[in-house]
């Protein structure tokens, strides 16, 4: 059985001043990290920005609000567009600002690649090898 899940995405950057532009995420999930789903934004060959997101919480965020620190989550409604609105929350400018990205995705593609996800590790089976991660640490030092 195959334990990574990857699906590409063309999903909508809120641009300021510009209104919305596309770029792609590359979303990945890996069973040896089962709680984390990666999203990887690109455009035009080049890596905007690379995330890592809690799978719970991206799957919380396709019902209602979720998130109040660097990401936050929300669905959101275009007449009949169901989409995903993710905030991103990056470094600190100099003037005490922050980065600020907020991405639009298609909310059926995102549910889809969730379930593909949940058929490689099932919600509430996935583990983390704590003693070897811990046997690992102590014989290091």
């Amino acid at each position: 059985m195959n334990s990574f899940v990857h699906k590409t995405l063309v999903v909508q950057l809120l641009a300021p001043g510009t209104g919305r532009c596309p770029v792609l995420v590359h979303l990945g999930y890996d069973a040896d990290d089962p709680f984390a789903v990666t999203a990887v934004f690109a455009h035009d060959g080049h890596v905007l920005a690379s995330w890592r997101l809690d799978r719970e919480m991206l799957l919380a965020g396709l019902a209602g609000p979720v998130g109040v620190g660097d990401v936050r989550l929300r669905p959101a409604a275009t007449g009949l567009w169901h989409e995903l609105r993710m905030e991103f929350f990056g470094d600190t400018r100099p003037d005490g600002s922050r980065h600020h990205a907020v991405v639009f995705a298609w909310a059926p593609a995102v549910a889809a690649f969730l379930r593909a996800t949940h058929q490689v590790v099932a919600p509430g089976r996935e583990h983390i090898p704590v003693d070897e991660l811990l046997a690992e640490i102590l014989s290091a030092g």
